[in-house]
């Protein structure tokens, strides 16, 4: 496959002051700017005439997804590249747009059998996004599909995709598949072309982040788009936003890819700040959303747009714990008090900071189902489970 010469992400990107990275860091802060900007490629030529770790670079560009973005770039400053270097990224630039295309049809096919049983399915990642977003579904790098499903659909749509020939790893009893419905928010499927490829959701998040989205809501303004010569719903604008947002919050905002979607998603689509702002106020979701701009402003030079401006002071300091972090290419535990103290700063109001503690604390799931066999009289005191084991995890780390 010959690689196409398509266009990177337009925003203007900046070195942020006060932080020093690496300088493999910088050059992929390089690579996912526009190179219409004169000021950035005189950037990335500065940084291609310093020694370069180039397994460091092929490593973070794995690790934070912009493969396609920094094998573009560089491809265009290929007289400053070491040939093998840039060989090895047109591989992985090449190996992601086969995988791209083939989880594009792979989607066409899991809707299409999903409609055909009358169940109702929004793709809204993966080459959706793609699509949207670069108008070329190999221009991102993805390596799953999502979807969100009504939670009274999903033993309907679970069944429907083993018939699929995927696989489905959790062998759940009946009252702890209705306790999961209620407290969990996917299922993940396996197929013979790899592990996790599809992520099937009835809900953004598990019960216990205490950001209860309207799944009903999200379907009733889905918009329609043209992916790959087909038209397909997915998320309204707003709503995807908000839903990258949180997205990225809950994986510590670790990956750049995720701020390179949302910088490019505000600059290129109509998107009504004031409707997103009203709900991110109810959902209790406006420091996420401040922090995830805040970010891609401070890496990518992305505008922060006007009404998120006011909050966006309030939240440097927590975007000043998270630039280590994601700048070193690095893991945060999802069970570390790190992690949850992160979680915790990272919303606005009190009664969200309790009633995450409260449900992170005594909402039981697949852990405590499978270490404890209880009997069914006995199920609620999962609950007690749960705080147990928690608190030994917590305390021998």
């Amino acid at each position: 496959m010959s690689p196409a010469a398509p266009q990177p992400a337009a925003f203007t990107g900046s070195r942020t002051p006060g932080h020093t990275f690496s300088p493999e860091f910088d050059l992929l802060l390089a690579c996912c700017s526009d190179s219409r900007y004169g000021p950035h490629t005189d950037r990335l030529l500065e940084l291609l005439s310093q020694p370069i770790d180039w397994d460091r670079i092929l490593q973070l560009a794995e690790h934070h997804g912009v493969v396609p973005h920094v094998y573009v770039r560089l491809s265009d400053a290929q007289d400053s590249v070491p040939a093998p270097a840039l060989d090895r990224l047109r591989q992985r630039y090449e190996a992601n747009a086969r995988q791209a295309l083939w989880l594009t049809r792979e989607l066409f096919r899991i809707l299409e059998h999903l409609g055909a049983r009358g169940i109702s399915a929004l793709p809204y990642k993966g080459p959706v996004l793609a699509g949207l977003l670069y108008g070329d579904v190999v221009q991102r790098q993805f390596g799953d599909l999502d979807l969100f499903i009504h939670a009274a659909d999903v033993p309907r749509a679970k069944a429907a995709v083993l018939e699929l020939g995927y696989q489905h790893g959790l062998g759940l009893t009946a009252r702890q598949e209705r306790a999961y419905l209620q407290s969990g928010y996917e299922y993940t499927f396996d197929s013979s072309h790899g592990r996790n490829l599809l992520e099937m959701q009835w809900q953004v998040l598990p019960r216990f982040y205490a950001v209860d989205f309207d799944i009903n809501g999200l379907f009733q303004r889905a918009q329609a788009l043209a992916v790959s010569g087909r038209t397909l719903q997915t998320l309204g604008r707003e709503d995807l936003v908000l839903v990258l947002c949180v997205h990225a919050a809950k994986h510590a905002w670790i990956q750049l890819s995720w701020l390179c979607d949302l910088a490019r998603l505000a600059e290129s689509q109509p998107i009504r700040w004031e409707n997103l702002q009203r709900e991110a106020k109810r959902l209790g979701i406006e420091r996420v959303v401040s922090v995830s701009f805040q970010l891609a402003h401070r890496l990518l030079g992305a505008e922060i747009p006007p009404p998120l401006q006011a909050e966006a002071d309030q939240t440097k300091s927590l975007a000043n714990q998270i630039l280590p972090i994601l700048s070193g290419g690095t893991e945060i535990n999802p069970e570390s008090i790190p992690y949850f103290k992160l979680m915790m700063d990272a919303r606005e109001r009190g009664r969200d900071r309790f009633r995450f503690l409260w449900r992170l604390a005594v909402t039981p799931g697949i852990g405590e189902w499978s270490a404890v066999r209880l009997p069914a009289a006995l199920f609620p005191l999962y609950r007690g489970v749960r705080a147990v084991r928690l608190a030994g995890r917590l305390f021998s780390r």
